[in-house]
């Protein structure tokens, strides 16, 4: 099997992984809205928010410094063993302390509820102690294995979604059997809060059975690996915190300058982004692992650029798919009508996702050459443009301003990437094939939301003469992939 055919293989496995969880969670989407009110729906949204920060925060890049590390030492063990008893440390310690100080930081964090807090903290902690085994999986290639977790995580995440905010409701009106304990003080605390405990719940579960896999390796705490990982992974966790104030700082933002309500129907449409973002994190998942596997062979440079042409070709189809066929999405996934006010967001954030993902495939260069600091400065430079932008044009225009800050961020810092990545790791992209899948899929996309937005037979003409092009611009790299 050739490299290239590998690594499909190994990304449709782990997307498996990636798309499972989040399309039970895009059904809890609609399940959230019909719920809760958009008020509440933002409250969802800001405690996910936190929690997104609190996870790059703990980590502190020591997933991808796990991988860069584990594939160049002979003594596995101690890479293992370092890097999960130094989370383990530093995570407690921060769960200490959090819990010890819940009460008031729950009120500088904006939370009605302390309780909210300490379950977010709890989740963290958890999700946190998870990272290293999950890596593991991911660096021995055992997909399958890593693909049941994920994947048994959010199903008990849903079924908890579904027993809160359907079956306990319905239960106490009709007089059906619920708890005792649940029975009397259900309705004491906000139907949101159920949501997080169906997260901590989720979390404590995956916990307990994957977490006997530490134990199979001889404890062996390496300091001096500790400082080199350290060194590598800081620059990452800074590049993480960036990364989540580009996605996330935008609905804080938005909740000050807007209010709750336009808030929850611009994270509700932001939601529709996430097919770009399940085939982003399939990616990811799949090349992290492979490009640091990669890295010592001579046609390295040549894999990688083709892996960017067929990233940039998909990524491109799909979106052109999302937005021909939006509105048919939209009354799949968001259900009440109030929501669908900020669906022209989606076109400009699937185009944002998709320069994520272009920034994920070049920063191969840094991580490779040990030079993670780059990707630091140039994820902060994006995030204080993630922030300039919002905070002066939100309050002229809206959540608009939110979708094209973030459009603005990813096409920047993927720009610094190739430039910076020309002088310390050359790879031979192949410029005009991204150019021309990208040009296309936006002018395709602009045309059917604009022009035959709800025409669906002009949105299949579209999607099949974007398709077309593929074909007839890749006929030869397929004719090559399909013989090796």
């Amino acid at each position: 099997m050739s490299t290239l055919k590998r690594f499909f293989r190994d990304t449709i496995i782990y997307g498996i992984a990636a798309v499972l969880p989040r399309a039970i969670n895009i059904v809890l989407v609609k399940l959230h809205t019909h719920t809760l009110i958009s008020s509440s729906y933002a409250d969802s949204t800001i405690y996910f928010v936190y929690a997104a920060y609190l996870n790059a925060l703990l980590t502190y890049g020591m997933e991808t410094a796990f991988f860069r590390f584990f594939t160049g030492e002979k003594e596995k063990g101690k890479v293992i063993s370092t890097a999960f008893l130094t989370l383990l440390g530093t995570t407690l310690a921060f769960m200490s302390l959090a819990l010890f100080y819940s009460n008031e930081l729950s009120v500088h964090m904006g939370f009605t509820s302390p309780l909210a807090l300490q379950i977010l903290i709890l989740v963290t902690t958890f999700d946190t102690l998870l990272v290293i085994p999950f890596a593991y999986l991911r660096v021995t290639n055992r997909p399958i294995k890593f693909t049941f977790y994920k994947v048994l995580n959010v199903v008990i995440f849903a079924i908890f979604n579904l027993y809160f905010l359907l079956y306990v409701p319905n239960a106490l009106e009709y007089g059906n059997y619920v708890p005792g304990f649940l029975a009397d003080r259900f309705y004491e605390q906000p139907l949101v809060l159920y949501i997080f405990m169906a997260n901590l719940l989720g979390s404590v579960i995956t916990f307990l059975l994957l977490f006997p896999l530490v134990f199979k390796f001889k404890l062996n705490y390496d300091r001096a690996l500790l400082y080199k990982m350290l060194g590598y992974g800081l620059p990452i966790m800074i590049s993480g915190l960036a990364y989540v104030t580009n996605e996330n700082l935008d609905k804080l933002l938005l909740t000050r300058y807007l209010g709750k309500e336009q808030m929850g129907v611009y994270a509700a449409c932001y939601k529709l982004g996430v097919f770009m973002s399940l085939y982003i994190m399939a990616f990811k998942m799949g090349a992290e692992p492979f490009f640091f596997n990669q890295a010592e062979k001579s046609d390295a440079k040549i894999t990688y650029s083709r892996i960017m042409n067929w990233f940039v070709v998909f990524g491109s189809l799909f979106m052109v798919i999302i937005v021909c066929f939006i509105d048919l999405f939209a009354q799949l996934l968001l259900g009440r009508s109030v929501y669908f006010s900020a669906l022209e967001i989606v076109p400009v954030i699937l185009l944002a996702n998709l320069f994520l993902g272009i920034y994920y495939n070049l920063s191969v260069w840094f991580k490779l050459t040990d030079r993670t600091r780059y990707g630091m400065f140039f994820s902060v430079l994006g995030a204080a443009l993630t922030i300039g932008l919002n905070i002066v044009f939100i309050p002229k225009y809206g959540y608009m301003a939110s979708a094209w800050a973030t459009l603005a961020t990813y096409i920047l810092v993927a720009l610094l990437s190739y430039l910076y990545g020309r002088k310390y790791y050359r790879i031979p992209y192949n410029l005009s094939i991204n150019f021309f899948s990208l040009i296309s899929a936006a002018a395709g996309s602009f045309i059917s939301f604009y022009y035959f937005r709800a025409n669906y037979l002009a949105s299949v003409a579209i999607v099949l003469i974007f398709l077309t092009g593929i074909i007839l611009t890749q006929k030869t790299e397929i004719k090559k992939i399909w013989k090796t």
